[in-house]
């Protein structure tokens, strides 16, 4: 009985007919329900499209020189530019991209207390890490007697191999002040930001207490370009007292 009253009550109902989106409609309708599915497909891709480049080396610049600098400060951005550049003067197109790159890579060994140990830590593994990939073969040092006791890494100024127990680091470093070919290069000045405040220096003042000097081997895995980096190095030394 129920269910004839229910035909009479709706008799005049008449059902829904399906509704014709129009294809934009559709698109609009997927892509509400899909787009965290999109968006996330294509973040994954794209990261792993990043790693490999980035491990083939696509889109990066291969430095044909490269500097370890290990102090207890960072040297300012415009010194740093600075010397690359001028250095790159003094060298050769090594792997023949067309052009002459110099990096200079920073190591900063300041504070071994609190927050500072951890940053100190941190550019210790990554000098490390480069030692053991042979990238830099030049050093500008601001403790060449600390840094050669601790890696015994540095080549002697007279071209031979120190044992590995030699301490002995006088006869593997030159200061900058010492190399008039170093002293020469134009650098300019500085200009950094310390505690809101605006230092301005000048590059040469700031290298000058600084010593240069160059890896040495033990094994086979020699440096990228070892020839045309000997070749800077007799340039950069010229004239010194070796």
């Amino acid at each position: 009985m129920a269910s004839e009253y229910l035909k009479w009550k709706y008799r005049d109902v008449q059902p829904e007919q399906p509704i014709e989106l129009t294809p934009q409609q559709k698109r609009a309708n997927w892509w509400y329900y899909h787009k965290w599915q999109v968006l996330l497909g294509t973040g994954v891709f794209a990261v792993v499209l990043y790693l490999v480049a980035r491990g083939l080396g696509f889109g990066q610049v291969t430095p044909d020189y490269q500097v370890a600098y290990v102090g207890s400060a960072a040297l300012p951005e415009d010194t740093v530019a600075a010397l690359e550049s001028a250095l790159a003067d003094l060298g050769t197109d090594c792997n023949g991209d067309g052009r002459v790159v110099v990096r200079l890579n920073q190591y900063v060994m300041g504070d071994n207390s609190g927050e500072g140990a951890v940053y100190a830590y941190a550019s210790s593994t990554k000098l490390m890490a480069d030692l053991d990939a042979c990238d830099s073969y030049f050093f500008l040092l601001e403790d060449p007697a600390a840094f050669q006791e601790n890696y015994q890494i540095l080549r002697r100024l007279d071209g031979s191999l120190p044992e590995e127990t030699d301490g002995d680091y006088e006869s593997c470093c030159l200061s900058w002040s010492a190399c008039p070919a170093l002293r020469e290069l134009p650098l300019g000045g500085y200009t950094k930001n310390i505690l809101n405040q605006e230092i301005t220096g000048d590059s040469q003042e700031l290298l000058a207490p600084l010593f240069v000097a160059r890896r040495g081997f033990w094994t086979e895995h020699l440096s990228h370009f070892p020839e045309e980096c000997d070749a800077l190095w007799d340039a950069i030394t010229r004239g010194s007292d070796q």
